[in-house]
Order: structure tokens, then sequence, then C-alpha cells
């Protein structure tokens, strides 16, 4: 049974007419009265008592236009629902970022709004390296990325053609390791030439990894390492670190409250330390009004205003 039958059936027993009836519903007054004549056919019972002027309703068309209203009720509410749904999703935004990054600088930055923006963090891409994320901004299965990015760029960069960012404020990887009984780091970075060291490393292919790298390249008389593990988490990193396996670089944020603790200790000095930024991507050229209602927002900031 169609919905407009339904309806159809509702204006009829309003008007108590075929023909006003017909006019409202936009139709003629034959089709109309065919409709109603298979409305009843369907039910198998006589709806309309054509012998009345004006129309009436037997008792069997009284007991179904009563369940129409509820009918179509529900369903006008089922409609508004949905495109409530609809409009709260299409203004919701898909949020890829690294586990460390949803953990320990989401939370606070998203705190320094008023109204914050409508972000939901995809969390299928805790688990990729900088290339995915940008991969899956372009395909639009992402609307933001949410990155660590090396201040000083090196070759095999990401692609970002086509993409803008912001910058929302800065990092840095510094080297850690489990302490001795006196409070000295078990693997301690030194300026001269030492034997190797163990590392619990970020994966080779991952940006992190190449900052850390190329950063190393231009301190004198920095070790070699051998590579125990590589992770693309540093939650994983932080956790075999801890566990006195080797030294690791992890994000000042994410390692803030270990060091004031004593539970893990620097490594080194700040000439080890890895600078970084902390960048949202956006496709350019996409008119999307809440990436756009964010991307205004931030430009208010004075820092991120020099960034854009």
């Amino acid at each position: 049974m169609e919905l407009r039958w339904l309806e159809d059936f509702i204006v009829l027993a309003r008007t108590q007419h075929f023909s006003r009836a017909a006019e409202e519903q936009n139709v003629t007054q034959p089709t109309f009265s065919r409709r109603i004549k298979l409305l009843e056919e369907g039910m198998g019972t006589t709806l309309i008592n054509r012998q009345t002027l004006p129309l009436t309703l037997t008792p069997a068309g009284e007991e179904f236009l009563a369940l129409s209203l509820e009918v179509t009720r529900r369903v006008a509410a089922t409609r508004q629902r949905l495109s409530q749904l609809a409009e709260e999703q299409a203004s919701q935004l898909r949020l890829a970022a690294p586990q460390s990054l949803l953990a320990h600088f989401l939370p606070a930055w998203l705190a320094s709004f008023t109204n914050p923006p409508p972000l939901t963090p995809y969390l299928r891409a805790t688990g990729w390296l900088a290339s995915d994320f940008f991969e899956a901004l372009a395909r639009d299965e992402c609307d933001l990325v949410l990155t660590y990015w090396p201040r000083v760029e090196g070759p095999q960069m990401p692609e970002t053609e086509g993409l803008e960012h912001c910058c929302l404020d800065r990092e840095r990887l510094v080297p850690v390791s489990l302490p001795e009984a006196d409070g000295r780091p078990r693997f301690a970075l030194a300026s001269g030439p030492r034997a190797s060291l163990p590392l619990i490393a970020y994966h080779p292919r991952g940006l992190t990894d190449m900052a850390l790298r190329r950063h190393l390249e231009g301190i004198p008389g920095a070790p070699d390492f051998r590579v125990l593990h590589e992770s693309i988490q540093s939650g994983n990193i932080r956790e075999l670190v801890g566990l006195g396996y080797g030294l690791g670089w992890l994000p000042e944020r994410v390692v803030q409250e270990t060091l004031a603790a004593g539970t893990l200790v620097r490594a080194g000095d700040a000439r080890w330390d890895v600078p970084l930024e902390i960048r949202l991507y956006r496709r350019r050229g996409v008119e999307q009004a809440a990436v756009e209602a964010l991307w205004e927002a931030l430009a208010t900031n004075t820092e991120a205003r020099r960034a854009l």
C-alpha cells in the first residue's frame, strides 16, 4: 500500500467531497476516485459511504482513518528525524590523527574554543603512516588531518599538493631512557664517539623517523644505534623504553608527566631535541561549511594567522 493512498483518504475524510479532495491532491477526480477504490479493494472493505452528501465514512472507514492518521504522523516524524541526522552527519568533521595527538593535544586544543568544532576522530587512522593520512584526505575518506610535521623539511616528504595547512602549535621529540638507581639515564647520548645504543625506533617510512634521522645527521659525533623495535605509535615506544630495553624519542607532551615523576629521564640535553610543528590539513577548494567555519576561527588566532 502506498503512503499517498493514506494521504488521499485523510483528505477525503476531511473535505467529504471527491472533487475538492482531488484538487488538494493535485490530480483529476477520476484518478483520485480510482485511487480510493484501489485502497478499498486492498483493505477488502468499503471505507466511504457514497450514498450521502456530504460523504461520510463507514464504521470501517472511521477505524481506518484513525490508523491512517497515526501512520502518517509516524512517517512524518521519522522523515524529520532522518533529516536531522543527515544534517548532523553533514556538519561533523572526520579528523584523522595519530593516537598521541588525539590523546595529548586534541582535548586541550578543543577546550580553547568557546564553541568547539564538531570533530569526530577517525579511529581507523591511528595506525597509519603520514602518507596514508594525506591519501585518505585526497580521496575524501576524512575531512581534516592533524599531524606532526618537521620544522626542517627534507627529501621524501609526503605529497601535499592540493592541500593547505594551518600550524596549530609546536612540539619537539625528546630522547628519554629508564633511569638508573642514581637517577642518571640507563642509555645516555654523548657528543663523542661511543658504542652503539639500543633504540626503540619509529617506523622507517614514517615522517617522525625521517625528522629524527635528519636531525641526528646534523649533530657531530652522534652515536650509532641498534634498532631493537620499530613502531608507528609513540605509546608502544614509551612502553618499551619504560621497560628498560633502550632509549627512544617521544613527543614532549606524551612524556611530560613521566619526566616530572622521574619514571623516565632525558637521555640527552636540548641539542638532541627534534623540533616539530603540529599542523592541521584540509583539501584546498572544497566548500564545506563546517571546515570553512573552523578555518575562519583559526584565522582569528594570531599564531594561526601567521601560518596560513
